[in-house]
C-alpha cells in the first residue's frame, strides 16, 4: 500500500517531525521485525505515540491518480491490499480510497497512547495471503515496491515493481518495473492475458 498508493507513513510522520531516523522504511531494511523494533524504540524515547501518528495520517493523501486507478481496476478485477502497514494507519487512507479489502496488521498502545508492541497477522503474511488464494483457484497478480514485497510477488502468477527504489530493482531483475498508474494498469492487462 505504502508506496504504491499512499505515501510512505513513517516517511511522512519523520519530516513532520524532524526526525530523519524515522525515515527508514522497508524499501532500507528487509528485516521488518528489525526495523519495527527499531521504530518503537525512538518513539518511546521521543515520547510519542499513536496519536501522533494518526494527527499526522489525518493530514495524507493517497498519491495523485490512485483512487481513479483502482476504481477503474475495480471495474474489471476483484483486488485486495496486502499490506505490512496498521490498521490504526490505513483507516483514514481507506476511507479516501473507497473501502478497498485491505489485510494488514495491528499495534498495541498503553492508556497514554504511546506504542508498546506490533502484532502481524501472521509472519510473511503477503506470501501466505497469495497462496491462499491460489489454493482456491484464483489468479493472482501482485505489485508491491519494497524488500517485504518480494515473497509475494514470487507467490503471484506475475509479480510488478511498481515505484521501486533501485536497490531493490538490481536485486529482483526478474520482475518488470512500472512508475505510474497507466504504465502498472497495462501491465497487469498483460499479465492476466499470459496466465
Amino acid at each position: 500500500m505504502e508506496g504504491v498508493l499512499v505515501p510512505e507513513i513513517w516517511i511522512e510522520f519523520a519530516d513532520r517531525t524532524g526526525i530523519p531516523e524515522l525515515r527508514r522504511t522497508t524499501r532500507d531494511e528487509p528485516d521488518y521485525d528489525k526495523l519495527m523494533k527499531y521504530r518503537l524504540g525512538i518513539l518511546a524515547d521521543r515520547k510519542l505515540g499513536l496519536p501522533d501518528i494518526q494527527a499526522v495520517i489525518a493530514e495524507m493523501g493517497p498519491m495523485p491518480g490512485c483512487k481513479e486507478f483502482l476504481d477503474d481496476l475495480r471495474r474489471d478485477y476483484q483486488v485486495v491490499i496486502l499490506s505490512d502497514t496498521f490498521y490504526e494507519f490505513a483507516k483514514p487512507l481507506m476511507v479516501q480510497l473507497g473501502q478497498p479489502t485491505l489485510f494488514c496488521h495491528k499495534l498495541e498502545a498503553d492508556a497514554n497512547g504511546i506504542l508498546v508492541n506490533y502484532h502481524l497477522r501472521q509472519p510473511n503474511q503477503k506470501q501466505k495471503a497469495v497462496e491462499a488464494f491460489r489454493g482456491l483457484n484464483f489468479k493472482v497478480i501482485a505489485a508491491g515496491d519494497s524488500y517485504n514485497d518480494t515473497t509475494m510477488l514470487g507467490a503471484a502468477h506475475a509479480g510488478i515493481l511498481m515505484h521501486p527504489p533501485e536497490n531493490v530493482v538490481r536485486e529482483f531483475p526478474q520482475y518488470p518495473v512500472v512508475r505510474s498508474y497507466p504504465d502498472l494498469r497495462a501491465e497487469i492487462d498483460r499479465a492476466s492475458a499470459r496466465i
